[in-house]
């Protein structure tokens, strides 16, 4: 059976940058893709556009293709979208097929304020893959706690559930939603940093348009 992967945000708007990580993750690791749109993200302002137009927008960016599928869980449970709960409602549901929770290096590098991060490593792998821009040593803490998880896509951590710590060797493309939301407030158009669908369909990004409700 064929790894799940996870990979959560707000998607405010989904771009390029969120789209090229999931689709070279799902090829790294041979493993089917979901995308999680947060309901109430713990640890970001909330988001600009409503859920409704985020599921919107994110329909149009996956139409045509069946790699990454778009999960609305998170959406759709009441209260903070944990990660952990995530995970341990996947786990219940595919029992020991194995689990990666795709993030940034700085997600990672600042995962010990992560709810119950601990319990992460015991439900699924961790897949990291490096940020434009980015570069800390991680907290002594963390660096113990993944001591003996390393591992390399070589190894046979898809033998296993969870537990290891997995670098993927994805294309660093330093798309920001923040200045996509500036761009559209400006006026302008940010065609190119978001899939062609979402700048084609009248409406889907009317949410960051100034004098639009």
């Amino acid at each position: 059976m064929k790894p799940l992967a996870i990979l959560g945000g707000t998607f405010d708007p989904v771009h390029i940058g969120h789209l090229c990580v999931a689709w070279e993750a799902s090829e790294l690791l041979d493993a089917e893709v979901h995308l999680l749109p947060a309901s109430v993200p713990p640890h970001r302002p909330p988001p600009i556009a409503s859920a409704e137009q985020r599921v919107a927008m994110l329909r149009a960016a996956l139409a045509g293709q069946h790699r990454l599928q778009l999960d609305l869980r998170e959406l759709e449970r009441a209260g903070p979208s944990y990660s952990v709960d995530t995970l341990e409602a996947l786990r219940a549901e595919h029992g020991d097929r194995p689990l990666v929770l795709l993030m940034g290096a700085d997600a990672f590098a600042g995962l010990l304020t992560w709810h119950r991060w601990q319990r992460l490593f015991e439900l699924a792998h961790l897949g990291v893959f490096a940020r434009p821009g980015f570069e800390a040593a991680w907290p002594a803490e963390l660096d113990e706690a993944v001591q003996g998880r390393r591992a390399t896509l070589d190894d046979d951590w898809r033998h296993h559930p969870a537990g290891r710590v997995l670098p993927l060797d994805v294309t660093p493309l330093e798309v920001s939603a923040t200045r996509i939301r500036s761009l559209l407030a400006q006026g302008r158009s940010p065609r190119y940093l978001l899939p062609e669908r979402l700048v084609d369909t009248p409406g889907l990004l009317d949410a960051y348009r100034a004098g639009q409700e």
